[in-house]
């Protein structure tokens, strides 16, 4: 399966220094083959990049921007293309145990992280409802029977929410975009026992096509993916970040001066067809 995935990202720099951090490369995950190019562009000079390893294999594009380019515009392109069978990808699964290292002196990460509460995922707020809406289910059938409970429960809204609304803020609107279906999920599996993380992915097939969040639950010794969304089938994401949830996989984060976000523009292909998914039962991301 060969997936092709474009992002652009065109900006303005404010009064000021600013740190940048851009993460829209794919995550190098073992089994996978990627070729890729990343160009960024301050006024007309091009510039490297720190690159920072992160959790799960992603891969963070870091810059600092002097205050003397202050109201200069910046772009960044990304084009990449990701090769594997699933045979290498059932491989790279098979060794995993739930944990994993950050960069390359990092700790260890383990599932106690993605059952606790974080940011967007208010899991301990959302506890007796959880506990209520899923009684007496575990394991496969608690995992499919939240994903599918969040896709009926909740209406996929394009620019409804706001970038500080979590979990919470979702179920009690009912409606939101893929970031917010992707914490409620994720917030009331850790309510339920069940480690959770969310990925941001290149989902070929969605529409309207952007930058995707879906859910992960670690259930029968691996991570399967549910998206409450249903608007990309699962076979063909391409994960580019991954962690507890929005906090630790935006496409970009800035400090110092503000940003003004001028254009984005992504896209997400699989070639030579897009398969179907009737999102009825375990599937693990390529």
């Amino acid at each position: 399966m060969l997936r092709h995935v474009t992002s652009a990202i065109d900006l303005t720099l404010g009064d000021g220094a600013a740190s940048l951090a851009f993460m829209v490369a794919l995550a190098r995950v073992p089994g996978l083959r990627i070729t890729e190019e990343l160009t960024l562009r301050v006024g007309d000079e091009e510039v490297v990049p720190e690159e920072i390893p992160t959790a799960h294999h992603g891969v963070i594009h870091a810059l600092e921007v002097a205050p003397e380019l202050s109201g200069t515009p910046l772009s960044l392109r990304y084009r990449a293309t990701v090769e594997s069978t699933w045979d290498e990808i059932d491989a790279a699964h098979d060794d995993e145990d739930g944990t994993e290292i950050i960069g390359e002196a990092g700790g260890p990460v383990d599932l106690l992280m993605y059952l606790r509460p974080s940011r967007y995922a208010e899991a301990d707020r959302l506890m007796g409802m959880a506990k209520a809406e899923f009684p007496g289910l575990s394991g496969e059938e608690l995992v499919l029977a939240v994903g599918h409970w969040v896709w009926e429960y909740l209406s996929y809204t394009p620019g409804f929410s706001r970038v500080t609304d979590g979990a919470v803020e979702c179920l009690l609107a009912r409606q939101g975009v893929c970031r917010d279906f992707a914490h409620v999920v994720v917030a009331m599996l850790r309510a339920l026992d069940i480690p959770a993380r969310v990925a941001a992915v290149y989902a070929p097939g969605l529409d309207p096509m952007d930058f995707h969040a879906v859910a992960e639950a670690w259930v029968n010794g691996a991570w399967h993916v549910i998206d409450g969304t249903r608007l990309a089938p699962r076979q063909s994401l391409a994960r580019i970040a991954t962690g507890r949830d929005a906090a630790d996989t935006a496409f970009l984060t800035s400090h110092g001066a503000w940003l003004r976000l001028d254009s984005l523009s992504v896209s997400a292909v699989s070639d030579p067809y897009l398969p179907k998914d009737a999102h009825g039962h375990l599937l693990r991301m390529p």
